[in-house]
């Protein structure tokens, strides 16, 4: 396996490093404070062409590869995490499924817009009963025409109440179960579809996560993707894509958190001589830097496999599992070393701290990775 990054690679890396250090890191800790989401920012990401890497160039996107997109979203997650799931959601949750699954017609109207950035785009599955059983999904939607009603509340959906187009699973036949799910397009000011609670957050607050909700919500069968039954299958196959962002983004905050114990242990002093010449603090380092690099080529491995194969679900489980959990324990060192700086809010670990702690539960907590992982061993 060959993880030397191709020119292109490269280049959207860079763009995306070069924008998270001079226009997200800047500001990370004052959007976190404030809780807000920066839609400007979206804007300028668009301009770059970061909203849609992995989009074919016929269906408005950069037509590069998995890999492109995942080290761009490490790099803006080492800036601001929130910017990282944002563009994560974005890409892997909305455009990836209307790629994959959706009609000519579907993708001229609804993807073309989202992979140019013009528009904001969002997946929503979980519900106050359904979140790791996506079999349970209660919402309904009954075929009425030309068209389906749609009926239910949405939870926890990242970009919810600032997307354009948000992609639903609702179930056609309560009694087929998981066989019975379908997967929606709809837009933004669709009659019956309205914003609810937005989330206040422990981490990554300057990401919008909201609850929908769905009143006699009329949507046109042409916005059906991928056919009725078939929105189980689109859900967990878009699930397996969008942990792989989650694991580069989980890279990206341990990487920061690292970084600044790093700058941190050279400049405090103790007992005469900087911290960092102490054994403790080494150690905490370079078990930060290690685990962070595995990670790394984790992501990387499961991004070139979804390229060539299409057949990526445990190595994605992989690395989602132990990226998000050497992010976690990376800022928890990242504190340690700090000491009680390390606990307040002028100093960046904590945040890292509170930004990690989601990678662990979205896009699949790390108990459903590793029941993933299993079960594809002894399938």
């Amino acid at each position: 396996m060959d993880f030397e990054l191709n020119d292109e690679e490269k280049m959207t890396r860079d763009c995306a490093r070069e924008f998270a250090e001079k226009r997200l890191a800047p500001v990370a800790a004052k959007l976190d404070a404030e809780g807000r989401f920066p839609a400007e920012l979206v804007t300028e990401l668009a301009g770059l062409g970061l909203m849609g890497i992995p989009v074919p160039e016929k269906w408005g996107g950069g037509g590069l590869s998995t890999v492109a997109y995942a080290v761009a979203v490490e790099e803006l997650s080492r800036g601001c995490a929130s910017m990282g799931v944002t563009v994560s959601a974005h890409t892997s949750l909305a455009c990836d499924p209307l790629a994959k699954y959706g009609t000519d017609a579907q993708k001229e109207k609804f993807l073309k817009p989202l992979a140019s950035g013009e528009k904001l785009g969002a997946l929503a599955m979980t519900e106050p009963g359904a979140g790791t059983d996506l079999g349970a999904a209660s919402m309904a939607a009954k075929k009425d025409g030309d068209a389906y009603v749609l009926n239910g509340s949405k939870i926890f959906i990242t970009n919810g109440g600032v997307a354009d187009v948000v992609l639903v699973l609702a179930s056609t036949d309560r009694a087929a179960g998981s066989k019975g799910l379908a997967m929606f397009v709809v837009e933004k000011g669709t009659p019956g579809f309205s914003v609810g609670k937005v989330e206040h957050k422990l981490g990554i607050r300057a990401s919008n996560t909201a609850e929908l909700v769905f009143q006699d919500c009329r949507v046109p069968a042409a916005n059906l993707l991928g056919g009725e039954g078939q929105g189980y299958k689109i859900g967990l196959g878009t699930l397996d894509g969008g942990r792989i962002g989650i694991a580069a983004q989980a890279v990206g905050i341990g990487t920061a958190a690292l970084e600044k114990a790093i700058a941190y242990a050279k400049q405090r002093q103790q007992f005469g001589k900087p911290i960092g010449t102490f054994q403790a603090i080494q150690w905490m380092i370079a078990d930060s830097a290690t685990e962070l690099d595995a990670a790394r080529l984790l992501y990387l491995r499961a991004a070139q496999v979804k390229d060539k194969l299409g057949r990526f679900s445990s190595e994605a489980a992989m690395a989602k599992l132990f990226a998000s959990e050497s992010a976690s324990r990376a800022a928890d060192r990242a504190i340690q070393i700090h000491g009680g700086y390390g606990y307040t809010v002028e100093y960046a670990p904590e945040r890292h701290y509170r930004d990690a702690r989601i990678t662990q539960i979205y896009e699949g907590t790390s108990e459903v990775m590793r029941m993933v992982i299993a079960g594809g061993l002894l399938r």
